[in-house]
């Protein structure tokens, strides 16, 4: 998929993001944490707000949500960007929580182990060194090899491991698999970089379609393991190209090539990146499925448009300045963030207890439609980290 004209026109303008702008937002971000770090504690944000205000999820029995971890990571950025000692108290004292739920496997039948202890366990382990958030990220690393499937080479994303019909991947699991890249570096047991390998590189054969759209899940035959066909649970339907997928695509394929250095992760990037930036309407922030335009009447979801912009920050690193593609996906990252910025934040809603206005959750479910979504505060922080300190080490 190449940029079409005008896209390729608009992104090589250079788009300035002053300085000016990035410390007033993570000025506005850190206040927002800052009030949640003194309820967020023993709880954690739901995934997604009412009204704009997270309500808590228990620390027990309640605690089944996939989104937790992006709180905890939201706490590591703020304690990385500040040096601040109350951020790191608090990430320090929610590793606990995270070991006991992995231990004790407390709502953990899912392939979201990623999402739950990459920026939580993970990261504060890459940070402090505690030796209790490496073992409880192993964990969930080999709870997570659990749920691989020899037949089709994948990670099953959701289900009873032994219903033939949930033999499926997501595109999700792109932000998973680091996981267990991870969990390789720090064993140096080879079986955890080798699953990983194996899934991407199916996710890669099947996820993206021709256009360079891709699929929501995509299923397999439990028989033989041959590819079946793609459809969406959160997209507006089996052949539109759901927002938060396609940017799942953007930022995972990146990451693939950090452990890999496989150059056809570098192609995919350009594909299912350039497809996301040709659909964006004026302001760069994109509707819920990309199928949709100004015309619509249909939502934003801001949390795509962070997540999109973490994976172009993460591909700008290892693309050399020759390729001309570069400053593209440069000013595209600016003009995004420049957009999040000034249009869709909570600054001027004093009560919200959020970062980022305008996300979903899923639109066809009717959850978190026009709300504040944690994994889009989670990236929008990280986004700004990125740029504010090129240095920052990745927790992915």
């Amino acid at each position: 998929m190449e940029l079409t004209k005008e896209v390729r026109e608009k992104f090589s303008k250079e788009t300035e993001l002053p300085k000016e702008m990035l410390f007033g937002a993570l000025h506005e971000a850190l206040k927002k944490i800052d009030g949640n770090t003194k309820t967020f504690i023993n709880t954690f944000p739901r995934p997604c707000s009412t009204n704009y205000v997270y309500p808590g999820i228990l620390n027990g029995g309640e605690w089944d949500d996939w989104t937790s971890g992006f709180w905890t990571g939201m706490l590591w950025l703020a304690y990385e960007i500040t040096g601040e000692e109350r951020y790191r108290k608090t990430a320090f004292f929610q590793i606990k929580s995270y070991d006991e739920r992995i231990t004790n496997k407390v709502a953990v039948n899912h392939h979201d182990l990623g999402f739950l202890y990459t920026p939580s366990v993970v990261a504060g382990y890459k940070i402090t060194g505690n030796e209790r958030a490496k073992q409880a990220g192993l964990k969930a690393a080999n709870h997570l090899l659990g749920r691989y499937k020899e037949k089709g080479e994948f990670i099953q994303a959701w289900g009873d491991l032994n219903d033939p019909t949930a033999y499926r991947l997501i595109i999700d699991c792109n932000l998973n698999v680091p996981l267990l890249f991870w969990a390789s570096e720090v064993t140096g047991d080879s079986k955890y970089r080798e699953i990983a390998t194996k899934h991407i590189n199916t996710a890669a054969k099947v996820v993206v379609r021709e256009d360079s759209s891709t699929h929501h899940t995509f299923y397999f035959d439990p028989e033989t393991g041959n590819p079946v066909k793609g459809v969406t649970a959160q997209g507006a339907g089996d052949d539109s190209a759901w927002a938060r997928g396609q940017a799942w695509g953007v930022y995972g394929f990146p990451l693939a090539y950090s452990y890999l250095k496989d150059e056809k992760f570098v192609e995919l990037f350009k594909r299912v990146t350039n497809y996301f930036l040709n659909h964006l309407p004026s302001d760069d922030i994109c509707y819920w499925d990309l199928m949709f335009d100004e015309n619509s009447g249909e939502e934003r979801d801001t949390s795509a448009a962070a997540i999109a912009v973490c994976g172009m920050l993460e591909m700008i690193k290892y693309l050399p300045d020759s390729d001309p593609d570069k400053k593209i996906y440069e000013n595209a990252v600016n003009s995004i963030m420049k957009s999040l910025i000034t249009k869709y934040t909570t600054k001027n809603i004093e009560y919200s207890n959020g970062l980022l206005t305008q996300a979903v959750y899923s639109k066809p479910n009717g959850s978190g439609v026009d709300e504040c979504c944690i994994w889009g505060d989670y990236f929008y922080m990280e986004a700004l980290v990125r740029i504010m300190k090129p240095e920052w080490k990745k927790y992915w």
